[in-house]
């Protein structure tokens, strides 16, 4: 039974500032001899989700929020972009968690993706359209990454 992220004591607090701090954390977490996560989710998944939406920010993305939700939240993105912390505890659809979560037959296979995903943002550019939110900026899509990121790896403890 998946744990509630919202309630969750412990996790660690992380402000990066560039793609290259993200790569950086998850290089000292696959070199930690004893990498635990406290959510609901292995860090393998959680590398091969934020390099699925590095991607997805160039690429496009498959999936799309719900209908009203894509009508709703644009209204909000402002406020989202200017947020200090993403929180978490958002739950997908079953049906969903397969693609927002893939396998990765590694972590270090796992970090190789990631490398190559921010790698990219280097010469393509993250304009393609939020699930949820719609039109993103390139700048906007790097606000968006860094906050997902902190977020995502507030929950992986290097030990």
């Amino acid at each position: 039974m998946p744990v509630n992220s919202k309630t969750i004591q412990g996790r660690r607090n992380l402000t990066f500032h560039s793609l290259d701090d993200v790569v950086t954390d998850v290089e000292t977490l696959v070199a930690s001899p004893a990498t635990r996560t406290i959510g609901n989710w292995p860090l393998v998944k959680l590398i091969t989700h934020l390099t699925q939406t590095i991607d997805g920010s160039i690429d496009g993305f498959t999936m799309k929020a719900p209908l009203v939700i894509r009508l709703v939240m644009p209204l909000f993105k402002g406020r989202f972009l200017k947020a200090s912390k993403m929180k978490p505890g958002i739950i997908l659809p079953k049906s969903n968690e397969r693609a927002a979560f893939p396998e990765a037959a590694s972590v270090q296979e796992a970090l190789r993706d990631l490398r190559r995903a921010v790698e990219r943002t280097r010469t393509e550019s993250m304009t393609a359209n939020h699930p949820a939110f719609g039109k993103m900026t390139n700048d906007e899509w790097n606000t968006v990454h860094l906050r997902h990121s902190e977020m995502h790896l507030s929950f992986a403890l290097p030990e």
